[in-house]
């Protein structure tokens, strides 16, 4: 049977149903299952290959895509924007239409999120999203991944602290309504989600019956959750807001105070990198309740679903 993913881009959570969210998770358990029994080489994607562009510095990325694509078979070639000649002025669009021709799939990790809807506009062949500034549609399957690994996602409380504009934190909300869980975001006024992908997320959670809750309040947030997710202050590109940022979320580092009055059996997420002593504290990121390194490792397993639901059918 042909995958529904197959041959579609994935720019946004927002381009996957609920069900296609399931499919995706439940392929990513299998593929992690058949790695700890030592089935690191499947050859499903024998013959493909998959132009990876990065105008971002990656660490997780980077290596965890190139590693997807070898285990299954698959050639992928990394390139920075000076590699191409974007770098030089090239149009997006003819550079889409040129890797077309060359490569089975392109993904992109990107400045600006309309450069990947130009990607895809022009390319011929899937374009995926590695992170843009409006989403990162990868990072939130295999958060939700984690999560249903401890917890059952329709049941848990699962608040978000900081930045609630970010492309984590919108990828994220997008995908605690799909699966119908409860998220609740705290952040300063001034960094809510964007209205869309707010309004994006309630029409869903009407369907799926997710409650979605914004305060700005962090230990409102905390107080009996069962998942606490936090992301950097300060993305990668707004270093000249760096500052005014810091000053404006400094009541909402994830300390133990906070992780006081969350559920007893809570977990601590963070997508990595983390800047300890900001955002988070060493003793909540190196503690007991801490599944980050879990949660970088599930990037692996749900981009090998991802591609191969995609390219393989």
């Amino acid at each position: 049977m042909t995958s529904p993913l197959y041959g579609r881009d994935l720019l946004s959570v927002n381009d996957l149903s609920p069900h296609e969210i399931q499919l995706v998770l439940d392929v990513a358990r299998d593929f992690k299952r058949r790695y700890y029994a030592g089935e690191r080489q499947l050859p499903l994607l024998q013959g493909k290959t998959i132009a990876l562009i990065f105008e971002k510095p990656s660490t997780r990325t980077r290596v965890s895509m190139e590693v997807a694509a070898l285990q299954l078979a698959a050639t992928p070639l990394s390139f920075n924007r000076n590699d191409l000649q974007l770098g030089r002025g090239e149009p997006v669009k003819d550079t889409a239409r040129v890797l077309s021709r060359y490569v089975d799939a392109i993904a992109a990790r990107v400045y600006r999120h309309d450069t990947l809807v130009e990607l895809a506009a022009y390319s011929t062949v899937p374009v995926i999203n590695l992170l843009s500034d409006l989403e990162h549609p990868l990072q939130a399957l295999a958060d939700i991944m984690t999560i249903m690994e401890f917890k059952d996602v329709r049941r848990a409380k699962i608040a978000y602290l900081g930045d609630a504009r970010n492309n984590v934190a919108h990828s994220l909300l997008l995908a605690v309504a799909k699966t119908g869980g409860h998220i609740v975001l705290a952040s300063p006024p001034q960094l809510a989600p964007r209205q869309d992908i707010l309004e994006a997320a309630r029409t869903t959670a009407s369907v799926t019956g997710a409650t979605i809750e914004l305060t700005e309040d962090p230990y409102e947030a905390a107080r009996g959750a069962d998942v606490v997710y936090t992301d950097v202050w300060v993305s990668m590109g707004e270093e000249e807001k760096a500052e005014e940022k810091k000053r404006m979320l400094k009541g909402y580092q994830v300390n133990e105070k906070l992780m006081e009055l969350t559920a007893n059996d809570s977990i601590f997420m963070h997508c990595l990198p983390a800047h300890r002593g900001e955002e988070v504290t060493e003793e909540v990121l190196e503690g007991s309740r801490s599944v980050v390194w879990q949660q970088a490792e599930n990037r692996l397993h749900v981009q090998k679903a991802v591609l191969a639901l995609i390219l393989s059918g």
